[in-house]
């Protein structure tokens, strides 16, 4: 039998970030057997938007020269503004993209990927405001629940979560293993 790699993601965290998307896509992830890495932007443990507290895996510095398959952005607010100022997580979208890799994010946080230039030409999604606020985009809002145009996939927010986390499994693995997380979390027909 042939070896399959297991993908590798990484989702960082950033104070403030939505912590129902935040935990929904690290869980689906994991049940679909991927590895995932969570990495907070510095050593203290997130205070999501909503007050729950969250340890991520490691800090974005002990990662930041891994190649992942994918990096996944949760929105909230301010954690997607802290994401947006932090010049390591531009860099590491970049280099993620330039490997023929994955990016994505849900919520606030698609205006990080447009700040990177990654929605250039591109069609996406997000919470609603998000990106028709940003001066000089070239980029078309679609408003769908989960939007992929090529290596980008984007989202509408913590109402999304689940169908953008199942989206992601199919990008990394196949319908097949969404289908098979699908089936055992008894969403409603």
């Amino acid at each position: 039998m042939a070896h399959v790699l297991v993908p590798h993601v990484l989702i960082p965290l950033a104070q403030g970030c939505e912590e129902l998307e935040a935990v929904t896509i690290i869980d689906l992830l994991r049940r679909a057997e991927v590895r995932v890495t969570t990495a907070s932007l510095d050593d203290a443990p997130i205070t999501a938007s909503r007050g729950t507290k969250l340890i991520a895996d490691t800090t974005l510095d002990q990662v930041i020269e891994e190649k992942f398959d994918m990096v996944v952005l949760p929105g909230g607010l301010p954690g997607a503004d802290h994401l947006n100022a932090d010049l390591r997580i531009h860099e590491i979208l970049l280099k993620t993209v330039a490997n023929n890799n994955y990016v994505a994010a849900i919520c606030a946080a698609p205006k990080v990927l447009a700040s990177a230039g990654l929605l250039d030409n591109k069609k996406a999604t997000a919470y609603p405001g998000v990106l028709e606020s940003l001066e000089n985009s070239n980029f078309e809002i679609t408003g769908v629940a989960v939007q992929q145009d090529g290596q980008v996939l984007t989202s509408r927010g913590p109402g999304t979560a689940m169908e953008f986390a199942l989206e992601l499994i199919t990008c990394l693995l196949g319908n097949e293993k969404r289908q098979q997380v699908e089936a055992a979390l008894q969403r409603a027909a």
